[in-house]
């Protein structure tokens, strides 16, 4: 845990050191030190109640002037995440020639995520509503995975039939998506580049 640590950081006392101990050892920053991003998930679905906790969480994210800017859509049906798979994996194979089968690394629920076009600072709120549930399913047991390219995919020309079907208002653009499943893999984590990190006097 060590790690988590700013070396620059102004020196603490005993008493300080004990506290951030402490700290160290809380759920939620175990959890969220924990986290990873998983690509290999079992075939166990996700309970509804706890997808319903973690929507709850999601919504709960901190957001610019309580405006509440994302519009949130779920997939969870196995067809339309078959006919997903499908799309996507044609629309790779014109530069692939072995493209992945599985648009979400074959996770039981893919949730979408648009911002609000009108407010610049829509993005931001959909980043903290992600965060927010994806730390709420690593405390459940449940992995999850940030994805781009299957938004790049949807915002295509050869995506709009299937971007149609998440029924986004006018002023919404889809941003970004998650895949939520049990995980079938234990990564280890990536090495945080703490010299991004400085202390302004």
């Amino acid at each position: 845990m060590c790690g988590c640590q700013n070396p620059t950081s102004p020196t603490t006392s005993a008493g300080n050191a004990t506290d951030t101990a402490a700290i160290i050892k809380d759920g939620v920053v175990k959890t969220i030190l924990e986290r990873r991003s998983i690509r290999k998930y079992t075939n166990q679905p996700i309970e509804n109640e706890k997808l319903a906790q973690i929507i709850e969480c999601g919504l709960y994210a901190p957001n610019g002037m309580g405006r509440q800017s994302w519009e949130v859509r779920i997939v969870d049906n196995p067809e339309l995440l078959a006919q997903i798979d499908a799309a996507y994996s044609k629309f790779l194979g014109k530069e692939n020639p072995n493209p992945p089968k599985k648009a979400a690394y074959g996770a039981p629920v893919l949730i979408f995520i648009g911002y609000d076009t009108t407010y610049d600072l829509s993005q931001v709120d959909c980043g903290l509503l992600g965060g927010n549930m994806m730390i709420a399913a690593q405390s459940m047991g449940i992995g999850s995975c940030c994805l781009g390219g299957i938004c790049r995919f949807f915002n295509a020309p050869e995506g709009c039939e299937l971007l149609s079907k998440l029924d986004f208002p006018p002023t919404h653009k889809l941003l970004y998506a998650i895949a939520f499943g049990y995980p079938d893999e234990s990564p280890k984590a990536k090495p945080r580049m703490m010299e991004k990190v400085k202390y302004i006097e």
